[in-house]
């Protein structure tokens, strides 16, 4: 029932042990009695955390780690124990390089780690998923958001949400998607396109017309590519951006009076995005993963109460790592630490968290969960945002994906 933690840099050497499917262990960790505390010899399972703890989404890192405290106490009765199992669990920083973070997947394999977790960037979570099929382990991907990795392998699952959800969402904002004119309003680079690829995949085959406006990354200058968006006059344009041009080009859309005149949707980013949208931050519709506040449900009260005890606040991708808890958990005392049984576990689970109610679909291991859609409002010279409505579950559910 004893659980260590332990934080470790990014310098691990690779493991010179073969990499072999990992079985649990019965041995007892160095310096303890390897018990239960009733003369039963207790579970030994070993999971390494490998996120972005520096690096450019070291604050999605952060969040996700500081949820993830949260969800372990709420999910083991403020214990952080599970009963007859030894939990160690290591937080890693990959800073954000999937290079670096096979590297460190192949030593904790090597070690004998039976789950792997974490994943704040896509690229990140792509490529521990191959490790963790290669090998037979569990990997719990966290707030990484690319649609391949839902139904990558069976070993694979996440405690976040995809991109085709977010455009699901987007959705909600027209009243038909059928005969609609969509533009997507992004920058030419692989983020840009992936989210053409997937208004495309989603709105498209409802029967909306997609046109893609791409802007190259080192363009500063928006006003023209605001002009062309009005000139399209479409029923609603779809923002997909980041970076440091994001408030010149929100500026260039509400001086060409594009956020006034036609409906604009684009992702509610972190805390530290909401002042970041301009003046025109009332006329923009967002759609959402979580936002501190979105819910009132009996997990969020735990977690908030966690976090401010700790001196955190919630954020984006909190709730990914308080679900990532909750899933772990729940493998580990389901499965005893075979990887197995806690695949078995997972599939096909209904579990109320932060959200509500959330399922992990057991064809592809999608993450089903609702979403928002929300408006940032004006209180005393702050932007702060407020929920609009909740965006069922099902409703804005990504196909099964293709095996």
């Amino acid at each position: 029932m004893r659980r260590t933690t332990k934080f470790a840099g990014v310098g691990i050497a690779i493991a010179a042990l073969a990499l072999t499917a990992c079985a649990p262990t019965t041995a007892a960790p160095e310096g303890s009695e390897g018990t239960d505390g009733t003369g039963a010899e207790a579970v030994s399972v070993d999971v390494g955390m490998i996120t972005s703890i520096t690096g450019p989404l070291a604050a999605y890192g952060e969040s996700y780690q500081q949820g993830f405290e949260a969800g372990l106490d709420y999910a083991t009765d403020g214990t952080g124990e599970i009963e007859g199992i030894d939990l160690n669990i290591e937080w890693i920083d990959d800073q954000g390089n999937p290079d670096t973070a096979v590297t460190q997947a192949k030593d904790l394999i090597g070690q004998g780690f039976q789950i792997l977790g974490g994943s704040a960037a896509s690229g990140v979570a792509l490529a521990v998923a191959e490790q963790a099929a290669q090998n037979n382990v569990l990997f719990l991907s966290g707030p990484a958001a690319a649609d391949a990795i839902t139904g990558i392998n069976e070993q694979t699952f996440r405690s976040g949400r995809q991109t085709l959800q977010d455009v699901a969402t987007a959705a909600t904002f027209l009243d038909s998607v059928d005969g609609s004119n969509i533009v997507v309003f992004a920058q030419d680079n692989a983020f840009g396109q992936g989210n053409v690829a997937s208004v495309e995949a989603v709105l498209g085959a409802e029967g909306a017309t997609v046109t893609p406006i791409l802007v190259a990354e080192d363009a500063t200058e928006f006003t023209p590519f605001a002009q062309q968006i009005s000139a399209a006059s479409p029923d609603m344009v779809f923002v997909a951006w980041a970076g440091a041009t994001t408030g010149a080009m929100w500026e260039a859309l509400a001086q060409q009076q594009v956020l006034a005149d036609t409906t604009v949707v684009t992702g509610l980013a972190d805390r530290a995005s909401y002042q970041a949208y301009g003046p025109g931050s009332g006329d923009i519709q967002f759609l959402n993963h979580y936002f501190p506040g979105a819910t009132d449900t009996e997990a969020a009260q735990a977690m908030d109460a966690h976090l401010e005890e700790a001196g955190h606040e919630a954020d984006l991708f909190t709730v990914d790592g308080f679900v990532g808890a909750q899933m772990l958990v729940h493998a580990v005392t389901e499965g005893q630490g075979d990887v197995d049984a806690m695949i078995g576990a997972l599939e096909g689970w209904t579990f109320d968290s932060v959200k509500g109610e959330l399922t992990i679909r057991a064809e592809d291991h999608a993450l089903i969960q609702p979403m928002f859609q929300v408006r940032l409002v004006d209180e005393s010279g702050t932007w702060v945002p407020e929920l609009i409505e909740i965006a069922d579950a099902e409703a804005v559910a990504p196909a099964v994906a293709a095996e």
